[in-house]
């Protein structure tokens, strides 16, 4: 999993500083909203050609390690 996350970049000059996939234009997030409706890995490698499947797979691998946090706490 760690050689996936070094897919992932985050820059102050791209995408305003937001994680990114391998310095490109790729927000993260935008892949993960597009998994999250539904597209698969195919169509989204159809639609960015740019992408590899571990760029996918890297996303996926850096929203899990987001999630790895040892306590919630509610903020009013």
């Amino acid at each position: 999993m760690e050689n996936l996350l070094e897919r992932i970049t985050i820059n102050p000059d791209i995408c305003h500083g937001k994680p990114t996939i391998r310095n490109k234009r790729y927000p993260v997030e935008l892949i993960l909203d597009l998994l999250s409706a539904g597209m698969t890995e195919k169509e989204i490698l159809s639609d960015y050609p740019a992408l590899e499947k571990a760029d996918i797979l890297a996303c996926l691998a850096y929203a899990s390690k987001l999630t790895k946090v040892k306590s919630y706490s509610k903020i009013a």
